[in-house]
């Protein structure tokens, strides 16, 4: 057993073995449920290493997994939650089960698909977050597009008094009634590119995130998973942090 020092808090542990979140796993370490090495604890601030024998319920888990990365390609009409109130269909109930218990890197709403990353690991997520990595986009919208006022997105902007960092922001294509822009932004705010855009008058009624840093949707089909090779995401962390302390 291990109460300081070395090895991982339970919590992370449990959440790494796809047993739950860590939430979760407080609320059931609270409960008695979890024991390490048969005692039962009575605290979340207890770290277990390699050795440790966990069981929940009096049953012993697996081990915890090592942190993974993957791609999901997520169609419309999916909300990225693991529970939804309304009972509407969610990311996690459309992905294989193969995967274990996984986190979403931010999120796309209901109606938006494209590029959603999913992580086995809550650290590599925050990481992730939190990065300087720019989100790309492709969106279809009604309305007619005004050149100037998409390029002053690049210097931010106010809506509803909502502060907004840079924008970029191009226009691919149009017609007499609607338009395709590609749109890129590093703070991905809860429907930011929808309230920016409606904000200059404009409707969007398709939403694709293309891009998330150096990860890319290629041509992935809807529903697909693909997982990103480990010393990809090494490689691509390095680099981030090598651009970060410049």
């Amino acid at each position: 057993m291990s109460q300081l020092g070395e090895g991982e808090r339970i919590a992370k542990h449990l959440a790494r073995a796809g047993v739950c979140s860590r939430r979760e796993a407080e609320r059931m370490i609270g409960a008695g449920r979890v024991a390490v090495d048969g005692k039962t604890l009575d605290t979340p601030a207890f770290l277990v290493t390699g050795e440790s024998a966990v069981t929940v319920d009096g049953k012993p888990i697996a081990g915890a997994k090592p942190a993974e990365l993957w791609r999901y390609h997520k169609p419309p009409g999916l909300i990225t939650s693991h529970k939804d109130p309304q009972g509407r269909p969610t990311v996690f109930e459309k992905i294989p089960e193969d995967l274990g218990r996984v986190l979403s890197i931010g999120r796309l709403d209901l109606a938006s698909e494209g590029l959603l990353l999913l992580t086995n690991d809550g650290g590599l997520s925050r990481l992730l977050e939190r990065s300087d990595w720019l989100r790309r986009y492709r969106v279809r919208v009604y309305g007619r597009p005004d050149v100037a006022r998409l390029k002053d997105l690049s210097k931010g902007i106010t809506v509803e008094g909502v502060r907004y960092g840079p924008i970029e922001a191009a226009l691919d294509s149009s017609t007499a009634s609607n338009a395709w822009l590609t749109l890129g932004l590093k703070e991905g705010k809860n429907r930011e590119v929808r309230r920016v855009l409606e904000h200059l008058g404009l409707q969007v009624n398709r939403l694709i995130r293309t891009a998330y840093g150096p990860f890319q949707l290629g041509s992935m089909k809807r529903g697909a998973v693909v997982r990103v090779p480990a010393k990809v995401v090494r490689e691509q962390l390095g680099k981030n942090n090598a651009h970060r302390r410049r």
